[in-house]
């Protein structure tokens, strides 16, 4: 049976159907009269010709094995996962892959996100639950998001590929170049609404709270919180949350909205850093020292269109219930 294709033993059925007989047939495909006589029974008992599933090799993994499997440390490797399995070494690595593959589990690149203690998410879920009824038009056109940025002058996330054969790793066209720490990069900070936009701040050195209040808040973020309702964001970092600061803007009268620590991506001004970050690496000419670099920043911060900022604003609701129902967990924001 082994010996005859699907094609062939469907023609050999039609020729014994036909009243040929099964010495003729078996001497037309060079095989044995009992393999036509087997073909000929199967047919009459299950009326097809396919072959009987077989029972194949036996399963290396228990279902117990294959639930440790399903259920480990993600981040484990194959190998790793293979020693850690009880009572069970003589295992390949390809096989733990093929029962993670089976229940839809693959290697891919991680989401990195900062650490959430227990209670950042409260403090995260809390405080979703306490907007999830703002709406634009009575409160979050009110808001000033701000934040600051860092840019660097080259990035390399490794994610670049070259073709190369197997004994080219060093060769001069195949090697990606690059500057330690990325060339360096310029810090800068900026801030949000949804009818407008601040300047692109350019932040020179570690910033500290003095720094903060006399080069940010003083001259840049005062002038945009002029309106009695406007309401200023800003994130928990030391600069931020400083006496200094909190004094200064206190003394100004300066409503600022609460917000609960290691939550960046509930900050829409975060996504705009990424797409100033990407106009900056689309720009024909690549910057080529740090004042390129900020010039670069600053052209393509003006030309952002305001909608896509209006946008990125009118998000806040869905951002709100995504970190309730992620019960203060990492959202895909």
């Amino acid at each position: 049976m082994a010996r005859l294709s699907r094609e062939d033993r469907q023609i050999a059925l039609g020729r014994l159907q036909a009243g040929q007989s099964q010495s003729a047939i078996a001497r037309h495909f060079h095989v044995s009269q009992s393999t036509i006589s087997r073909l000929w029974v199967r047919f009459q008992a299950t009326g097809s010709v396919a072959d009987l599933p077989r029972a194949g090799r036996p399963r290396a993994t228990t279902a117990a094995h294959d639930r440790f499997i399903r259920l480990r440390n993600r981040f484990l490797s194959a190998s790793s996962s293979v020693q850690a399995l009880p009572g069970l070494h003589r295992l390949s690595d390809q096989t733990v892959r093929n029962r993670l593959h089976e229940a839809g589990l693959r290697a891919r690149r991680p989401h990195r996100g900062a650490v959430l203690t227990r209670r950042h998410r409260q403090n995260r879920v809390q405080w979703g639950n306490q907007h999830l009824r703002w709406t634009v038009r009575n409160h979050r056109r009110h808001v000033w998001f701000s934040d600051e940025s860092y840019f660097l002058l080259q990035r390399h996330d490794g994610r670049r590929r070259v073709y190369r054969r197997v004994n080219e790793r060093y060769a001069p066209n195949c090697v990606d170049e690059a500057p330690v720490h990325g060339g360096g990069g310029v810090m800068v900070w900026g801030a949000i609404n949804t009818a407008g936009r601040s300047t692109l701040v350019h932040v020179q050195g570690r910033i500290t709270a003095q720094q903060y209040v006399e080069e940010i808040l003083r001259p840049h973020a005062l002038p945009l919180l002029a309106d009695q309702d406007a309401i200023f964001q800003q994130d928990n970092a030391r600069p931020h949350t400083a006496r200094l600061t909190t004094q200064f803007l206190t003394d100004h009268h300066v409503q600022v909205l609460p917000w609960p620590s290691m939550s960046p991506d509930m900050n829409p001004i975060e996504h705009l850093w990424d797409e100033l970050d990407r106009r900056v690496r689309r720009r024909e000419e690549a910057p080529a020292n740090h004042r390129d670099l900020l010039q670069a920043l600053q052209e393509e911060w003006d030309t952002i269109p305001q909608q896509d900022i209006r946008h990125l604003i009118q998000s806040m609701p869905r951002r709100c219930r995504a970190v309730v129902a992620a019960q203060g967990s990492h959202t895909p924001y």
